[in-house]
C-alpha cells in the first residue's frame, strides 16, 4: 500500500513540476481517500446485503460498496432523505417531485440512465435507485472538480452536478455529518 501512494505522489510531484498539473494536494487527497476505502473495505470482507424490514426501513448494511459510493456513505445519504423508508413515495420538494428512499427526482433518474425504464418504479425500489446513485456519481465526479469523498457526493446528490461545490449544498452536509459519515465514509 505504501508503495502506491509513493508511486502515485512521485507521478503528480513531476507532472506539477513540469507545470502539466495543478491541484496536487486535493489530487492526491482524492487518491489516499479512494485507496483507504478500499483497503477497509477488503479488510471487512462481504457482508450480505441490505435487507428490509416489515415496515418500509431498510437495516443493515454492507460492507462492500457496489460502487463509488461506500454503503455508509448511502446510508446516511438515505437516512437524510427518508430516514431509508421505502414505503415513503413520491413527494414535492422544491417544485418537483422526489420519490423513493432516496428522494430521486426525475432530471436526476435521467441523468443516471434510466434503469428500470420507469421513473417513480426505480426511484421507489431501494436497489434500483442505490445503482442510479452510483451511475449518476460515476457520470459526474470527474467533472464536478471536487475530490472522490462521502462529502462530494452527497453534497452533488443534493445540490447536482456541481452541487459540490455551491455552498447552498453545507446544510445537507452537516445533516449527513450527523447521520455519523465523514468524508472518508
Amino acid at each position: 500500500m505504501t508503495e502506491l501512494k509513493m508511486s502515485v505522489s512521485l507521478f503528480f510531484t513531476l507532472l506539477c513540476g513540469l507545470n502539466v498539473c495543478c491541484g496536487l494536494k486535493e489530487i492526491l487527497e482524492s487518491y489516499k481517500v479512494e485507496f483507504e476505502q478500499r483497503e477497509v473495505d477488503e479488510s471487512n470482507g462481504p457482508v450480505s446485503g441490505d435487507s428490509k424490514e416489515s415496515n418500509g426501513l431498510v437495516s443493515g448494511d454492507s460492507k462492500e460498496s457496489n460502487g463509488l459510493v461506500s454503503d455508509k456513505c448511502m446510508r446516511c445519504i438515505c437516512m437524510v432523505e427518508s430516514r431509508c423508508n421505502n414505503n415513503i413515495g413520491c413527494r414535492m420538494d422544491v417544485g418537483s417531485l422526489s420519490c423513493g428512499p432516496f428522494q430521486i427526482k426525475e432530471a436526476y433518474w435521467i441523468d443516471c440512465g434510466q434503469p428500470k425504464g420507469d421513473y417513480k418504479t426505480c426511484a421507489n425500489d431501494y436497489l434500483c435507485s442505490y445503482n442510479c446513485i452510483q451511475a449518476y456519481m460515476a457520470r459526474y465526479i470527474g467533472h464536478s472538480g471536487c475530490p472522490k469523498n462521502c462529502e462530494s457526493y452527497a453534497r452533488i446528490h443534493n445540490g447536482g452536478p456541481r452541487g459540490c461545490t455551491n455552498p447552498n449544498t453545507m446544510g445537507y452536509w452537516n445533516k449527513i455529518k450527523q447521520q455519523g459519515c465523514t468524508i472518508y465514509s
